[in-house]
């Protein structure tokens, strides 16, 4: 597949007197794309959610990364030392499930509006704290392909409290995709084999993908927790399933 040329540019969402910034990715080549939304880490819109974005427009869609943390720290973006992951987890702490939520069909509602988005194709992607709330937007109407990567506490929690992610399984109506590295501490076997219970009980259409060697962030070129084989064959996996969207 030919890599399409792009543009670029970071626009503003507004939604109750609050302006969430995203960063859009387009193809430059006028036709009908379906739309993408990225979720971050915890590290903002930082250079490897940018890459992901712009690598998802070469591919033929729209894509959008709405600032999940405008609420608490707007323009918020940093890189991966420990110190950096205090304070993303921070302001991740901070957030709330209706509020994310609130934000991602936000960003929906921009790609509706664009001339060039297919008004019923929608896909979201995401990973480490966007991972988690990849599955939480994966109960959104209009969300028909989900990729959700190394969410920690699916099956334990919610952003802002409440019963935990993975009870709301069944309010999945597309297709939702796992990945998770068999050497992640932050996410344990059996809770993975939950996530995978609950999809299969209430038969939301998915697969659900575990990496030998793979640790937490082996997606990220830009973490030493890279994992070159597991991010190769994890990007065949989403373009599989967002070619579901065309």
């Amino acid at each position: 597949m030919t890599e399409q040329a792009i543009i670029t540019t970071t626009v503003n969402l507004l939604q109750d007197n609050i302006q969430i910034s995203a960063y859009l990715a387009e193809p430059k080549e006028a036709g009908s794309y379906p739309g993408v939304v990225v979720l971050q880490e915890i590290f903002g819109i930082n250079v490897h959610i940018r890459d992901v974005t712009e690598r998802i427009a070469k591919l033929g869609y729209v894509a959008i990364a709405p600032a999940l943390f405008q609420r608490t720290a707007p323009g918020f973006e940093t890189g991966y030392t420990p110190e950096d992951i205090e304070t993303g987890r921070g302001y991740a702490m901070q957030t709330k499930a209706s509020e994310l939520l609130s934000d991602i069909q936000l960003a929906i509602d921009y790609l509706k509006n664009l001339p060039q988005v297919k008004k019923d194709s929608f896909g979201c992607i995401g990973f480490c704290f966007g991972g988690h709330v990849a599955y939480l937007a994966a109960t959104l109407p209009d969300i028909k392909a989900t990729a959700s990567f190394y969410g920690a506490g699916i099956t334990t929690r919610t952003p802002g409290g409440g019963a935990p992610t993975v009870t709301r399984t069944k309010e999945i109506p597309g297709t939702l995709y796992a990945f998770f590295g068999k050497e992640d501490a932050s996410i344990p076997p059996e809770q993975v084999k939950e996530i995978e219970a609950e999809l299969e009980k209430y038969k939301i259409p998915h697969r659900v993908f575990r990496y030998d060697g793979a640790d937490h962030g082996f997606f990220c070129d830009h973490r030493g927790s890279y994992n070159p084989k597991a991010a190769a064959d994890a990007w065949e996996q989403v373009k599989q399933l967002f070619g579901q969207l065309n």
